[in-house]
């Protein structure tokens, strides 16, 4: 492989991977300089001259001419002076040798490992300019096609087709890919592993969300509002606060759009999440309840040592504080940076059982355990997931399941009693 040939080669090469000129240069001589001091042990005597435009390659070796006598004949920029008159016979001591070296003089086992090294400085340096390019862009959203789809992850690919992966577990559950798809994801992270950057994404993130407000949102955008939290159940739930700091805005309102036009938006890319903008507030019992939101509380008892508040509701509430799988209680607890206990107001029972009324099948340290935590009522607990229960409680999976196993018998039965008791009977003179 001759110089103009190899210089072509890797040029075509670097271009493609949009290299700019002066770095491959730089690359290049870098390069043929390494091969020089293989060879030569050290290369401050040679110059090198790349016309990369044209694939030409010179490179010339420089030496000062001393007798052949002399002590300093051995040293690399020197040269006998019988060596020299080969080359010319006209030299004398004390003049400059400048000889070309040719490519193929340093053998071909080098000129093929320099090409594996122009090669491989490249693949380098552009995994290098990945790197830095996308750690800029954490939290970013930007959007790629999707190139492969496994069942741990997807495989997206940017505008310059840099692979990027999107976890499942960074998915949306609702979220169904094939390939070709188009994608929209923030950049959750970068990760150098074994010497390459990986560039997560994310779509459950809740900066993903807060960038999809900033799209939608002119006043978010331009700082007149701002964003003072996210909390989600990616494809389900997110509350979001949010203040203004001007009086004349409603941030809420400007968050929601017209007839829901900003907010539509934002929800049909999350597939459906159902999302709660609140309008934060220093006050932190009114912070609550507008984190509670849509349940209406009638009081509440906050002990900020413990970082637990009680919340108390009329029975048609609860079910709506909770939420479906106690999403809506787990999102406000995150929302306020408190463990929210939701209790029922002494009232109307009707259609409901105290947890009391179970002690005979239920024991009273696991029912102490439900009360900790506002679940005084049998429907009050079916209406918190089994996990859920087991995170804020001391239960175990098992003490949990046999729970809901006795509260939902109970429930049923009462059901059968009522159903029976309101059938019509046929009387003796009827039949």
């Amino acid at each position: 492989m001759n110089s103009h040939v190899l210089i072509e080669s890797f040029a075509e090469f670097a271009r493609s991977k949009n290299i700019d000129r002066p770095t491959m240069m730089s690359i290049l001589e870098d390069v043929f300089r390494t091969m020089i001091r293989k060879k030569y042990t050290d290369d401050a005597n040679f110059d090198v001259i790349l016309n990369v435009d044209k694939g030409d390659l010179e490179i010339y070796r420089n030496r000062e001419i001393v007798d052949d006598n002399s002590e300093d004949i051995w040293d690399n920029d020197k040269i006998p002076l019988a060596e020299a008159q080969k080359i010319e016979p006209d030299f004398e001591v004390g003049e400059q040798v400048t000889e070309e070296i040719k490519l193929e003089d340093f053998g071909r086992r080098a000129v093929l490992m320099a090409r594996q090294t122009l090669i491989q400085r490249v693949k380098d340096l552009e995994r290098d300019n990945l790197y830095q390019a996308y750690k800029d862009q954490v939290g970013e959203i930007i959007s790629g096609e999707v190139y492969q789809v496994w069942s741990r992850e997807a495989l997206i690919l940017d505008k310059e087709e840099n692979e990027l992966v999107l976890p499942k577990a960074e998915q949306i559950p609702k979220d169904r890919y094939r390939k070709g798809d188009s994608v929209r994801a923030v950049v959750h992270r970068v990760e150098i592993i074994n010497g390459t950057p990986k560039i997560i994404l994310s779509r459950a993130a809740p900066a993903f969300l807060e960038r999809l407000f900033e799209q939608e949102v002119p006043e978010i955008y331009d700082g007149l509002i701002t964003i003072k939290n996210i909390v989600r159940e990616p494809g389900e739930r997110a509350k979001v606060a949010v203040e203004s700091y001007d009086d004349r805005i409603d941030p809420v309102g400007a968050c929601v759009g017209m007839k829901g036009s900003r907010i539509h938006a934002v929800v049909r890319e999350l597939e459906n999440e159902n999302i709660d903008v609140i309008n934060y507030t220093d006050n932190l019992e009114l912070y609550i309840a507008r984190a509670l939101s849509p349940a209406k509380l009638t009081s509440m008892k906050i002990n900020e040592q413990t970082g637990r508040v009680s919340v108390f509701l009329k029975p048609d509430q609860v079910s709506l504080a909770i939420g479906r799988g106690g999403a809506n209680i787990k999102l406000a607890s995150r929302l306020v940076g408190m463990e929210i206990d939701v209790f029922r107001d002494a009232g109307d029972y009707d259609e409901d059982i105290a947890l009391d009324e179970f002690s005979d099948e239920i024991e009273s340290w696991i029912i102490a355990e439900l009360k900790k935590i506002g679940l005084d009522t049998g429907r009050a607990v079916l209406a918190v997931s089994k996990e859920d229960i087991v995170r804020r409680t001391e239960l175990e999976e098992e003490h949990v399941d046999d729970l809901f196993r006795v509260i939902k018998q109970e429930f049923n039965e009462e059901e059968e009693e009522n159903n029976a008791a309101q059938s019509p009977t046929v009387s003796d003179d009827a039949q």
